[in-house]
C-alpha cells in the first residue's frame, strides 16, 4: 500500500507512540492490582509478586536480543510479531484462574516487550533522518511521562470498579491497533551483515543481566541477606563482566559495545544512565515521603506527583526550539542544573506546605527534566549509521533499564540505612523519617549533578547533524542573499521526498 511519504513518517509516530504508551504502562499498571489478585486466587499477597519479577526478568533478557533479531529477520516483521505475542499473551494473562499460569503468560508478554521497544525505536530513528529528530519531541515524551503516571490510576479504576482482569483487556484495542497500523503501513528493514545468531553471548546476557534485574527488583521485599537474592547479584555481576570481555573479542557480537567508541553516543549514554536513576529515583522517594513521613493519603500523593508528568509534557512541546537555539549541552546542562535546586526545595516540604506548592515544583522538574531527556534522545544516534542502529537502540534501552534499577536501588539502601519506615523496616520517628527521604532526594539530585558534569563532554561538531542551519543575514550588494537561496535550494532538495 503506497502512501506518502510525510503520512508514512505520521504513522510511525503514531505506531511508536501507540506501542510505548502500552509497555511502559503494563510496567506499572498491575501493582495496585496485586492485592486483589491475591485474593481472587487464595495467595499471599507476597507471592504475587513473582507475576511482576518474571516479567521485568524476560524484558531484560530480550533487550539484549532484539537488536540482532531486528536485522536478521526484518525491523518490521520482529516488531509485528512481538506486538501480537504481547496482546495476545495480555488477554490471556486476564483470563487465567491460577498463579502459575498468569506468571507463565506474564514471562511471555515481558519477553515480547523487551523486543517491541528496542526495535520500535529503530524503526522510528531510521526513518526520520537526525536534522528532523528535533520534531519528535511530543511523540518521545509522550508515552515516558504520560503511561507511569495513568498506570496506577487505571489500574485502581479496574480493581475497584470493574475487576483486575481489565488490567490486562485494556491492552487490547491499543494493541490492535497498533498492528493493523505497523502491518500495512511501516516498511521493512535488514541489515546488511548480520552474521549468525551469538548464543554464547546470549546466555552470558541472560545470566547477568537478568539475574542483576532480579536481584534489583526482588531485593527491597526478599531481602539483601537472602541467599538467592545475593547468588543473584554474584551471578549477574561476574556474568556481566563476562560477557564485556567476550563481546569485544568476536568479530559479530549479539550485543555491539563497540559503537560506546562514538564519543557523542557513550557521553549521551552516560547522561541518561545519569538522569533515568535520578528521575525515577525521585519519583520512587517523594511518594513515600509525602505519605510516610507527612501522613498524605494514597490518592493525595498521587494527584500532587502527577504534574511532573504534565512539566515533561509541556516541555517536550518547546524543547526543539531551545535546542535549536541554545544546543544540546546548555539545553542539558541548564535543565539538570535547574531539576537539582528543583530537588533541594522539595526538601523543605513539611506536613503545612501548601499541595499546589508541592506542584508547583514537581511541575517544574518535570519540565527541566523534560529538556533532558529530549535532548538527549535527538542527539544520542546523530552520528550512528542506520546499518548499526538497531545495535545502538538495544545499548541504550538496556542501559536505561539497568540504571534506573542501580538508581532505585541507591535510594532505597540510603532509606533503609538511616531509618525511614517505608522501605519494610521498623516505623521511624517523623524527624528520622524525614532526614531519611531528605538524604535520599538530595542524593537523587547529587546523580543529576554528576550528570550534568558529563554534559560538558559535548562538542558542537559532534551534534551539528542535529541542528538547523542559520540562515545568513541578506547585505546591500545581493551576494549574501544569493548565497543563501543556493543553500535554500540544496536543502530542499536534500529534504524532497
Amino acid at each position: 500500500m503506497m502512501i506518502a511519504r510525510d503520512n508514512t513518517k505520521l504513522i510511525v509516530c503514531i505506531v511508536y507512540v501507540a506501542t510505548m504508551f502500552m509497555v511502559a504502562m503494563d510496567a506499572n499498571v498491575l501493582n495496585v492490582a496485586l492485592p486483589a489478585i491475591g485474593h481472587d486466587m487464595g495467595t499471599a499477597p507476597s507471592a504475587t509478586g513473582t507475576i511482576n519479577v518474571g516479567y521485568m526478568v524476560s524484558l531484560a533478557i530480550m533487550l539484549t536480543v532484539a537488536g540482532w533479531l531486528g536485522d536478521r529477520f526484518g525491523t518490521k516483521k520482529i516488531f509485528v510479531l512481538a506486538l501480537i505475542v504481547f496482546t495476545t499473551s495480555s488477554v490471556l494473562c486476564g483470563l487465567t484462574a491460577d498463579l502459575g499460569t498468569l506468571t507463565l503468560f506474564r514471562i511471555i508478554q515481558g519477553a515480547s516487550g523487551g523486543l517491541l521497544t528496542p526495535v520500535a525505536m529503530t524503526i522510528l530513528f531510521r526513518t526520520f533522518p537526525p536534522a528532523e529528530r528535533t520534531k519528535l519531541s511530543r511523540y518521545l515524551v509522550f508515552p515516558i511521562a504520560i503511561a507511569p503516571a495513568l498506570g496506577p490510576i487505571i489500574g485502581g479504576y479496574c480493581v475497584d470498579y470493574l475487576t483486575w482482569r481489565w488490567v490486562f483487556y485494556v491492552n487490547l484495542p491499543i494493541g490492535i491497533v497498533a498492528v493493523l497500523f505497523a502491518y500495512f503501513y511501516l516498511q521493512d528493514y535488514k541489515g546488511q551483515h548480520t552474521g549468525r545468531m551469538d548464543w554464547t553471548g546470549f546466555l552470558l546476557a541472560a545470566l547477568g543481566i537478568g539475574g542483576l534485574v532480579y536481584a534489583l527488583n526482588s531485593g527491597f521485599s526478599a531481602g539483601w541477606s537472602n541467599v538467592s537474592i545475593i547468588a543473584a547479584l554474584i551471578i549477574g555481576a561476574a556474568s556481566t563482566t563476562a560477557l564485556i570481555v567476550y563481546e569485544l573479542r568476536v568479530s559479530s557480537p549479539m550485543l555491539q559495545l563497540r559503537l560506546l567508541q562514538e564519543r557523542l553516543f557513550r557521553t549521551m549514554m552516560l547522561i541518561s544512565a545519569c538522569t533515568a536513576a535520578g528521575l525515577l529515583g525521585m519519583l520512587y522517594v517523594f511518594p513515600l515521603l509525602y505519605q510516610d513521613a507527612l501522613g498524605a493519603s494514597a490518592f493525595d500523593s498521587g494527584l500532587t506527583t502527577f504534574p511532573e508528568a504534565l512539566g515533561l509534557m509541556i516541555a517536550s512541546q518547546v524543547v526543539a526550539r531551545s535546542y535549536h537555539r541554545f544546543g544540546p549541552r546548555l539545553v542539558i546542562t541548564c535543565g539538570l542544573i535547574s531539576a537539582a535546586i528543583g530537588y533541594g526545595l522539595l526538601c523543605s516540604v513539611t506536613a503545612d506546605t501548601s499541595p499546589w506548592l508541592i506542584r508547583g515544583l514537581l511541575l517544574w522538574c518535570g519540565f527541566c527534566l523534560g529538556h533532558v531527556v529530549s535532548s538527549v534522545q535527538f542527539a544520542i544516534f546523530a552520528n550512528i549509521p542506520p546499518a548499526s542502529m538497531g545495535g545502538a537502540a538495544a545499548l541504550f534501552t538496556v542501559q536505561n533499564r539497568l540504571s534506573s534499577g542501580i538508581g532505585l536501588t541507591l535510594l532505597v539502601c540510603i532509606l533503609g540505612a538511616l531509618g525511614a519506615a517505608g522501605t519494610g523496616g521498623e516505623a521511624a520517628s517523623e524527624p528520622t523519617a524525614l532526614g531519611a527521604y531528605h538524604a535520599a532526594l538530595l542524593s537523587a539530585a547529587v546523580l543529576l549533578l554528576i550528570a550534568c558534569g558529563l554534559a560538558q563532554r559535548i562538542r558542537k561538531a559532534d551534534v551539528e547533524r542535529t541542528m538547523k542551519p542559520r540562515t545568513k543575514p541578506v547585505d546591500e550588494s545581493g551576494a549574501v542573499g544569493a548565497a543563501a537561496g543556493a543553500g535554500v535550494a540544496v536543502q530542499a532538495k536534500r529534504t524532497s521526498p
